[in-house]
């Protein structure tokens, strides 16, 4: 098993039954919208997403992603290692990525029922980049974890607040 030193883990609360959920976040488009849009934390490049024919969907199956930020090629491979739908799902990478600010990492979520909806976990677990990258991990490694995961929690629940809201009866 990968040595990963670094960990970080965000909390959401989702307005949906577990299955629903897993559903949604079980998507790997879904989950790496984050990288596929321009923003201040990519420099403004985007990543582009590809799965094999599992679709991410199953234990074995594949997910790449590449891009280039700043004129520098962006490139990984992950495999889905768990999937125990609707409570939990990990993948990691495969080899080494080529990143800035993280090495290879696991990341994954855990689904608890609640009284409302749901409790949604992402975790990340990474190491620092090699040379010559390390110390640029060092310096933002968590900032993007931390980025990341609470794209990928927050993200969930605001979309399912938003489709509760719209399926909500109007009121006069």
């Amino acid at each position: 098993m990968p040595d990963y030193p670094h960990h970080f883990e965000t909390m959401a609360d989702v307005p949906a039954a577990p299955g629903e959920l897993f559903g949604a976040v079980d998507d790997p488009a879904s989950l790496a919208g984050h990288m596929m849009g321009s923003s201040m934390m990519m420099a403004g490049s985007r990543m582009r997403l590809g799965t094999d024919e599992g679709g991410g969907r199953t234990v074995g199956s594949k997910i790449r992603m590449a891009g280039s930020i700043l004129g520098l090629r962006l490139a990984l491979e992950e495999v889905v290692i768990e999937r125990a739908p609707p409570f939990r799902k990990v993948w990691e990478t495969v080899g080494e990525p080529h990143l800035l600010v993280i090495g290879g990492y696991r990341m994954g979520f855990e689904i608890t029922p609640r009284a409302n909806g749901s409790r949604l976990t992402v975790f990340i677990d990474w190491r620092d980049p090699g040379p010559p990258w390390r110390w640029l991990g060092r310096l933002l490694g968590r900032a993007y974890a931390k980025w990341c995961a609470e794209r990928i929690a927050g993200g969930a629940a605001e979309s399912f607040r938003v489709r509760q809201a719209r399926s909500a009866p109007a009121t006069s």
